[in-house]
């Protein structure tokens, strides 16, 4: 069987909701293609955290969104314990939130649909569809049954190390190829009811581990845990499971405590797509590596990149035009957006993989929560007052090779991210603009002692 459509989302999760709402919204024919059942659909291994105040786009009806998933509304800190004691507390100017994931996934669907979405559930995408090197639907099977869904732009919203990337030819087009396995994580979660309200309901906890990981604590209520952790593939492999366990048999909080949802999962943990757009196709979320590298957090910025990518499919199926250029828009939005923000944040993803976990965990720890924040945040700036400064240097001694380096790292991240505000308007420019950004990389790969990671 085949069908034609405007657009074709392959994918139910954030970015590819929000796409399918978007694009419907308008008034084009949009079918979003999900491989889960209509029950399991939105049932994904995610932390559910939300830092700060996350605006969505306004597509769907978000108090509704917000009253049937949203949960935990007052996150007020993040908590960064060390593994040898001690711990960190960061005060957030604006309350965060921690989320009922399934539900959360559950509804963006029934926005999507009711907004005029068709949603085939049970779906499952095996090739790709392609002509001259423009992409024109994909081949699917639904229920025992091979189906054709042709489309003037497919929207690959199918998440990490996503199919429709290995069938497709990309080869001629500027989307970004350079794209491995050790460029992501993997993740376990479980959600956890303990017995009693944990004194740390306001925040999310974070805990280094070994291989550049980190553990995970994220309240949906004062009784009910999200827990987990992950590791980056570029490392050797970690008993994700037997780790949870052994940290969370020292917490008695956890005692006595039940477990009701066990999931795994792959995350990107590296900058955004350098181009997410060929003729015919556009990447968003997960499929275009729009997740902090640090954290693995992409839930706002998921939902933008699917707004975001269906705004420009409109405009260029209106115009009578597919292909790359008239896609281009997309990648300068998501690029001077949180782009940025994920690209910079990644050179310490770099540095850190450099050295051993306990040494950046005495850097790291001897610094002032906020000013930590703030290097590796929004604005990139830490500055201290020179009390601040002799403290640090003397809680680091023996280290101050590697503070210098962090701080040199620092200072290229705010220089990437003046980089990406650069971001070209075509594709003209764009070779001239990723060759200079490559040197600001060659440089951290010399300061840090790092192996290239693209």
């Amino acid at each position: 069987m085949s069908e034609s459509y405007d657009i074709v989302v392959v994918g139910g999760g954030t970015a590819g909701a929000f796409a399918a709402a978007t694009a419907a919204g308008n008034g084009l024919s949009t079918v979003l293609i999900e491989r889960k059942s209509r029950e399991e659909a939105g049932h994904i291994a995610c932390g559910d955290a939300i830092k700060g105040k996350s605006t969505f786009p306004d597509v769907m009806d978000l108090e509704y969104l917000r009253e049937e998933s949203f949960t935990n509304q007052n996150i007020r800190r993040a908590r960064f314990e060390n593994p040898r004691g001690g711990e960190i507390d960061i005060e957030f100017d604006q309350a965060g939130s921690v989320l009922d994931r399934k539900r959360y996934g559950e509804v963006i669907l029934e926005e999507a649909e009711r907004i005029g979405a068709e949603i085939h559930y049970d779906t499952v995408v095996q090739d790709v569809r392609q002509d001259e090197g423009r992409i024109t639907g994909v081949r699917a099977k639904r229920k025992g049954e091979v189906r054709e869904y042709d489309a003037e732009i497919t929207v690959d919203g199918a998440g990490a190390l996503s199919i429709l990337q290995d069938k497709a030819d990309l080869s001629a087009a500027t989307f970004d190829t350079n794209v491995t396995y050790s460029q992501f994580c993997s993740a376990y979660r479980e959600i956890v009811h303990v017995e009693e309200e944990v004194e740390w309901k306001d925040a999310i906890v974070f805990k280094p581990t070994e291989e550049l990981g980190y553990l995970w604590y994220f309240p949906r209520s004062g009784t009910e845990i999200n827990v987990g952790l992950g590791f980056q593939m570029n490392k050797p492999p970690m008993e994700l499971v037997e780790v949870l366990k052994r940290d969370m048999a020292t917490r008695p909080e956890f005692e006595g405590a039940t477990v009701e949802d066990k999931l795994g999962a792959a995350l990107p943990t590296r900058r955004p797509y350098d181009s997410a757009v060929a003729p015919g196709f556009m990447a968003v979320g997960d499929s275009a590596g729009h997740v902090n590298p640090t954290t693995g957090g992409g839930i706002p910025g998921a939902a933008k990149a699917g707004y975001w990518a269906a705004q420009q499919a409109i405009e260029a199926i209106g115009e009578g035009d597919t292909g790359e250029a008239a896609l281009w828009e997309y990648n300068r939005k998501v690029m001077t957006d949180f782009g940025k923000r994920f690209a910079a944040i990644d050179l310490y993803n770099i540095w850190g993989g450099a050295h051993e976990v306990g040494e950046l965990v005495d850097v790291v720890s001897s610094i002032p929560g906020q000013q930590l924040a703030d290097a590796i945040g929004k604005s990139g700036t830490s500055s201290m007052d020179i009390g601040l400064k002799v403290k640090t240097l003397i809680k680091t001694f023996g280290h101050w090779d590697l503070l210098y380096e962090l701080y040199r790292v620092q200072d290229r991240a705010a220089t990437l991210r003046d980089h990406y505000d650069a971001y070209p308007s075509t594709p003209v420019a764009f070779e001239g603009w990723r060759s200079q950004r490559d040197r600001v990389l060659d440089e951290v790969y010399e300061i840090s002692g790092a192996q290239p990671k693209y």
